[in-house]
């Protein structure tokens, strides 16, 4: 749910008109929103030099996963990997387009554990992965305002695949 919807349920909930801190909050929110829309672009536009970058220093942490039996051992399992990296990006550009991390409860973390679970993919691997995919794309942008605008949504997704 986008920080607007937030507002407008937990008004709408008490019977309320939305109070002054949080139309104070959503002014915030439209304020950023071109910084957001920026950091949305970069991440689209630079997505594969991202993800090279990110499996790239997930298999230097993890050699055992590109190694002969290993989940990313061959072609088609390294391709899914990077298919996944793909998607987390996506991710993380709703939750900022939202202003909010439930784009990335919703559609990202439901079920993840389990699937992963299934398919015998470590958990740890999958949290180590997020991280290289935050350093990666944090690496692209030039000003700390963009940065603090995305590293939340990297730390959430990181803890919440772990939980």
């Amino acid at each position: 749910m986008s920080l607007i919807n937030q507002i407008i349920n937990a008004a709408d909930e008490d019977l309320r008109y939305p109070t002054v801190d949080e139309l104070s909050t959503l002014v915030e929110f439209f304020n950023s929103i071109n910084i957001r829309i920026s950091i949305i672009n970069k991440l689209k536009a630079q997505e594969r030099d991202i993800i090279q970058n990110a499996s790239k220093k997930l298999f230097q942490l993890h050699p055992e996963y590109v190694a002969p039996g290993g989940n990313s051992s061959g072609a088609k399992q390294r391709a899914l990997c990077l298919r996944d990296y793909s998607w987390y990006l996506r991710l993380i550009t709703y939750a900022v387009l939202a202003g909010d991390k439930d784009p990335i409860e919703k559609i990202g973390i439901i079920g993840v554990k389990e699937m992963y679970n299934s398919l015998g993919v470590p958990i740890v691997g999958m949290n180590d992965a997020i991280k290289c995919l935050k350093e990666s794309s944090i690496k692209i942008f030039e000003t700390e305002t963009e940065k603090n605008v995305i590293i939340p949504y990297f730390d959430y997704l990181s803890n919440a695949i772990l939980n």
